[in-house]
């Protein structure tokens, strides 16, 4: 069972991987796959700490962190979706800034 999980979880990771290399138009779905990415690396820490009986500490740091770095992600994606009207990331050019 606990091969079975690993597996699982870094299948999810190279899924995130993928989407996130792959679909980079859109920063809403770079933003997801992120998210994703992350959420798998969070079911893989608790698999390990389960497996080594150690203290759950350090993986409630980490969703901490995720959420802070989703925090930004949307508020990232809101400001430039009011000031370009899409998330596109070819419909602005960074000569602007």
């Amino acid at each position: 069972m606990f091969m079975f999980s690993v597996f699982t979880s870094l299948l999810i990771y190279l899924g995130g991987v993928y989407v996130f290399s792959s679909k980079r138009k859109h920063l809403l779905m770079v933003l997801l796959s992120l998210e994703y990415i992350v959420l798998s690396l969070f079911v893989l820490l608790i698999i390990f700490l389960a497996g080594y009986d150690y203290d759950y500490f350090f993986p409630i740091v980490f969703l901490v962190f995720s959420v802070c770095e989703g925090a930004l992600g949307l508020s990232i994606l809101v400001s430039m979706i009011r000031s370009h009207g899409n998330d596109f990331f070819n419909s602005f050019s960074m000569s602007l800034c």
